[in-house]
């Protein structure tokens, strides 16, 4: 269940990241998503290590579970360190490229950025880079000649606007900048809880193996069975 559960929080931070990587040039921030759906592959192995090693009573099956568990654990713990570094990254990044994106808006033969900036003026409920006056500066305004921002700026109550920056009450107000950042470092933290969280699970799974362990050991009856005598 674990596994599943980090398999699906790193695929959730990829699918939402595809819906943000205009805004987004480093590729490397996707490290730790990475990272988590590969322990939660291997987590699962280990799951399965962990219960027949169990169920046999294996010293060696369990001892190698801790080890292999102790072994994810520290992967987890980088996960959750190189989310904090790229979360705090998230902003730099943006600003870097946002501006790049908006500028290179064609709207009359949308390319990806195009789909890209209409998605998220939608989704997010946003015009523009910090408000709908930025779209004064873009080249797409110039060339259209027409005083209006794109249909995407439009409030989605509206069926009658035209995107006319003479009537800016019915565009959206916000910026979409600082809410493109937000959405970030929110995916950003998804991966950082869930790394704590099932970080906190492999100790429990570590102790109770170690538990097991050492009873194990303690146990007369099942040294003498290991060494071929017998019981009564």
């Amino acid at each position: 269940a674990a596994a599943g559960i980090l398999c699906y929080v790193g695929a959730y931070v990829f699918i939402t990241y595809d819906d943000y990587d205009h805004f987004f040039e480093d590729v490397y921030t996707l490290i730790p998503a990475v990272i988590i759906i590969a322990v939660g592959t291997l987590l699962f192995i280990i799951g399965l290590i962990g219960c027949c090693a169990t169920i046999r009573e294996s010293r060696c099956g369990l001892a190698s579970f801790v080890i292999i568990l102790l072994l994810v654990f520290i992967t987890e713990v980088v996960v959750v360190v190189l989310g904090y570094i790229y979360r705090a990254k998230v902003e730099d990044e943006v600003d870097h490229s946002i501006r790049k994106v908006y500028n290179g808006y064609n709207g009359t033969n949308p390319d990806a950025a195009s789909r890209a900036i209409d998605y998220v003026q939608r989704q997010l409920r946003c015009c523009g880079i910090h408000n709908y006056s930025d779209w004064e500066n873009t080249v797409w305004f110039k060339q259209t000649k027409n005083n209006s921002v794109p249909l995407s700026c439009c409030k989605a109550a509206l069926s009658n606007c035209t995107g006319s920056l003479t009537r800016p009450m019915d565009l959206y107000s916000e910026g979409c900048e600082a809410l493109v950042v937000k959405k970030l470092q929110e995916i950003m933290m998804y991966v950082i809880w869930a790394a704590l969280a099932f970080a906190a699970i492999q100790l429990l799974g570590m102790l109770c193996a170690c538990i097991v362990l050492c009873r194990r050991s303690r146990d007369p009856a099942y040294e003498l069975l290991i060494a071929g005598g017998t019981y009564a």
